[in-house]
């Protein structure tokens, strides 16, 4: 069967790591011009869609206008429940959350049956992921066919961005401007991004079911330490948000995900030694 993707994009978007739009036998790579923010293209977008990835979202350890957050990953996801009601071909929704929604971990370990406590948040993307979620079980609850998933600090070759943090410490720590690991003693969940692509393709498979906290819930992380080599190891340029997540630990199990998607996330230190070449070839680091 011929399956056609399209690709929802922003005109000013970089699309330099996607491959050239196709059509082929076997499938089609479309470019669909709009906005999660901007309701009339979401809903062109959607039309003649049987499945959604929602992946859009903004993720910036600080803004100067913090409205963003909530204009792009709150209202972003309303406009993609609304857009689902007023079509009749998407059957399933799958929505990529974050750990962040579901909170800090400080001295345990958690899985995704954790609710925010929403006393305090470290930053407005946290704040901002925490109501995305409840919004999302809610439609669950209501029988809209949505599956959240909650990938934690995403890494990998691809882009070079804020929110890619890890390829931030790798840079910091060749070109010797970070002296040690940060996170002494403390515990962060990672996840290769080719990981997290295969965890949302095996979410396809998971039956629509009411009962969005026992069935709907699957975590595509790994659980990893960083072991600093000094206590003052943090960026000299980090802001006060990035270090106030960084004082937390974000320690999540991947046992539901790796039972109920077969999922297999390849080791820290495997992902690693695809990220430090690849930096390489970008020039930005030196060994």
């Amino acid at each position: 069967m011929k399956k056609a993707v399209l690709a929802f994009v922003r005109k000013t978007s970089d699309v330099s790591s996607l491959p050239p739009p196709y059509d082929a036998g076997d499938g089609s790579l479309q470019l669909v011009y709009g906005d999660v923010t901007d309701y009339p293209s979401l809903l062109e977008a959607f039309s003649g869609c049987h499945v959604v990835f929602h992946a859009a979202a903004l993720v910036e350890p600080w803004l100067p206008d913090p409205a963003r957050f909530i204009s792009v990953n709150v209202g972003g996801l309303r406009n993609v429940l609304k857009a689902y009601k007023e079509t009749e071909a998407v059957e399933k929704i799958v929505y990529t959350s974050s750990i962040f929604a579901l909170g800090p971990t400080d001295g345990y370990i958690a899985d995704e049956s954790q609710v925010h406590p929403a006393k305090h948040f470290c930053t407005e993307y946290e704040k901002s992921k925490t109501v995305s979620d409840k919004i999302a079980l809610d439609a669950a609850a209501e029988g809209v066919p949505i599956v959240p998933l909650y990938p934690g600090f995403i890494y990998g070759p691809g882009k070079v961005t804020t929110g890619n943090i890890v390829a931030q410490f790798l840079v910091e720590r060749f070109s010797g401007r970070m002296p040690g690991y940060v996170g002494q003693g403390q515990r962060f969940s990672f996840c290769h991004v080719d990981d997290v692509v295969q965890g949302h393709i095996a979410a396809l498979a998971i039956k629509n079911n009411r009962e969005a906290k026992t069935t709907l819930f699957f975590v595509i992380y790994e659980i990893y330490f960083l072991v600093g080599s000094s206590t003052h190891s943090l960026y000299a340029f980090c802001i006060e948000q990035a270090v106030d997540v960084l004082r937390h630990q974000w320690a999540y199990s991947c046992e539901k995900a790796k039972k109920e998607l077969d999922y297999n996330p390849r080791s820290l230190r495997e992902g690693l030694s695809e990220m430090v070449p690849w930096l390489q070839s970008l020039g930005l680091i030196k060994y």
